[in-house]
């Protein structure tokens, strides 16, 4: 028998029991992929990460991230989650200020910030892959079915388009708060029509209605193909979104080519989060995806493996 320990934080948030909830195994080395697949659908949660030794001596950790039903190449809130982590239990040694890692994951090195003042730490942030733009879906009136909408609820000034940063999602604009509160996701025209392409899988509606001052958009991610029917936080979706508003003019610089955007997340399922991005661009060519947010531990436990 196996004591793997763990610690359980919710990522995207100040708050316990908001955010995106995450378990982060201390030690998953000799674990085999399946053990670790089974342990993600024994928690089922969004995302279960295990901290490894790093393939290259250079970097920190090496992490696997698990879905309840898949192993992701990269993800958001695991490695925002498992950087605190890392700090909070002092796994890795930090200090005031900035405090740099690399931890690698399936896609490759990810560049992790943690800033601190003096003991408390006040924010994660990963910079992810630039974004790749994919296709635009045409067909309004399929996604409105989708997502059990009206066609004109759908927001036409921009596109359904999937893009990727790391993950590809297909990213939907609706007109308001109220249509983002009337979605019914229907899984039977998912499976119809999205499950078999790999880019317009993962479902992510978004408005520029908010419910706080602070934020530019409002949104919801569906995944069914993860095992996750509703996502409070997605970080993996949330460098792309940048990155999509600013390419179709959404958002405006904070000063040339610099975009600061906050999201606001996971309100309908009563776990509020807040994700902030930032985006960089030279003229037509991203430079930089970065996000960021806090976390907060709320346990910590043992599981048993045979």
């Amino acid at each position: 028998m196996q004591t793997l320990k763990y610690t359980l934080v919710d990522v995207f948030t100040s708050h316990s029991f908001g955010g995106n909830p995450l378990a982060v195994f201390h030690d998953g080395s000799g674990l085999e992929s399946k053990t670790m697949q089974r342990i993600a659908n024994e928690l089922n949660l969004s995302e279960t990460a295990f901290i490894c030794p790093p393939k290259n001596p250079q970097n920190q950790i090496s992490l696997r991230i698990f879905t309840p039903q898949v192993e992701l190449p990269i993800a958001g809130h695991p490695t925002i989650g498992t950087a605190f982590v890392l700090a909070y239990l002092k796994m890795l040694p930090s200090e005031h200020g900035l405090n740099e890692w690399i931890i690698e994951e399936g896609w490759g090195d990810v560049a992790v910030t943690i800033h601190k003042e003096a003991e408390k730490i006040v924010k994660a942030e990963m910079i992810q892959p630039l974004p790749v733009f994919g296709e635009i879906l045409t067909r309004q009136a399929l996604v409105a079915d989708l997502l059990s909408l009206p066609k004109s609820e759908l927001d036409t000034s921009f596109p359904i388009q999937t893009v990727s940063s790391g993950i590809p999602f297909l990213f939907v604009p609706l007109r308001s708060l109220a249509a983002m509160r009337e979605i019914q996701f229907r899984t039977d025209v998912w499976e119809r029509h999205f499950s078999g392409d790999l880019d317009r899988q993962h479902i992510f509606a978004f408005t520029t209605e908010t419910e706080h001052d602070e934020s530019a958009v409002h949104c919801r991610m569906f995944a069914p193909a993860m095992g996750i029917s509703e996502d409070p936080a997605t970080g993996a979706a949330s460098g792309p979104l940048g990155a999509y508003l600013v390419e179709h003019g959404v958002i405006n610089s904070n000063e040339e080519g610099n975009y600061s955007i906050r999201s606001e997340q996971g309100i309908e399922m009563g776990r509020p989060s807040f994700l902030d991005i930032t985006i960089k661009k030279e003229k037509t060519k991203y430079t930089e995806v970065k996000i960021g947010g806090n976390a907060i531990v709320v346990g910590q436990g043992e599981l048993y493996v045979p």
